[in-house]
């Protein structure tokens, strides 16, 4: 147990609270109108025949589905946190905030946390190919996003855009799972996510700001400073709450989608609220608890409206 508890600790699980409830809104949104037919009674138990699934003649159960997007979304995250630990090990050494995380603090070893990289990507790999194809030759590019996305600070001040680029693929990824082809609508709500989610960590970013100036480390508030950095964090979010308000118009979404937008907007204004250049006390509090708070309340209001409207 310990173990296992040190692993959960090491890819800090507790942030799937992040890209998971928009992995479901892109689940929920493919697969409303079977929900609602078993709903009624009606369901059958498997994929309407109309739907496509990039080739697969296989019909599998929607639970399944749900289960393996689950997975992938587990296995992939748990990959990228475990290869940024063990890439970034010399780093987190030298700066204090991060010496305590587990590879640096002696808890596991580094080669320990390669391996479980390794058998995390291997096993996402394996949940797409039982998905279906579509999903299964875009795995790769997702491993390569969500794993290249550790090495971007090394060069680029725009890897927070990386990181959001990362976890934007949690809802058109889990759209394609059950549908097996793009839509515009998922696709907003991934841009949301890549918004939204780069913003925030720019202001989590800003507690190492004198760190990576000397490590030579790229980050926006290294390379602009405390209050530039926050005001790119405030453009970032504008944008991802004008791109669900978008979605909320194109996708006709009714009264309970619009109670949620105000709450992941809201939660947008309150973290710029206390978090300033010269009082970076409530980061946490602004990177944890008000964006979880924005994803969890937000996708439970778009999966009822969706599913109840």
């Amino acid at each position: 147990m310990s173990t296992a508890k040190n692993y959960l600790s090491l890819v800090k699980f507790s942030h799937t609270i992040f890209a998971m409830p928009f992995a479901m809104i892109g689940f929920f949104l493919a697969a409303r109108e079977e929900i609602i037919m078993k709903l009624h009674g009606l369901f059958s138990g498997y994929i309407p025949s109309g739907w496509s699934l990039s080739g697969i003649g296989e019909r599998k159960p929607l639970w399944i589905i749900f289960l393996l997007v689950l997975c992938c979304m587990i296995f992939a995250r748990s990959a990228a946190m475990a290869f940024n630990r063990y890439l970034d090990r010399h780093f987190d050494a030298k700066n204090p905030r991060t010496a305590i995380r587990e590879i640096p603090a002696g808890i596991i070893k580094a080669n320990s946390a390669l391996w479980f990289t390794v058998l995390c990507s291997v096993l996402f790999v394996a949940c797409t190919f039982f998905i279906n194809r579509l999903c299964f030759y875009l795995s790769p590019v997702a491993l390569l996003v969500v794993l290249g996305y550790s090495y971007t600070k090394r060069f680029t001040m725009l890897c927070h855009l990386v990181l959001g680029l990362g976890l934007s693929l949690a809802p058109i990824g889990a759209y394609l799972a059950v549908t097996g082809r793009f839509d515009w609508l998922p696709v907003m709500f991934s841009l949301t996510v890549l918004f939204w989610v780069s913003g925030f960590d720019i202001i989590y970013a800003l507690q190492d700001e004198e760190f990576d100036k000397s490590q030579d480390l790229y980050s926006i508030p290294a390379s602009l400073g405390k209050k530039n950095a926050l005001r790119v964090s405030e453009t970032l979010h504008v944008l991802s709450a004008m791109l669900v308000m978008s979605a909320g118009l194109y996708g006709r979404f009714g009264i309970w989608y619009w109670l949620g937008v105000a709450v992941f907007v809201g939660m947008l204004i309150y973290q710029h609220s206390i978090v300033t250049p010269n009082d970076l006390r409530r980061v946490n509090l602004a990177f944890m608890t008000a964006n979880g708070i924005a994803s969890v309340v937000f996708a439970v209001f778009v999966i009822g409206d969706l599913l109840f409207s």
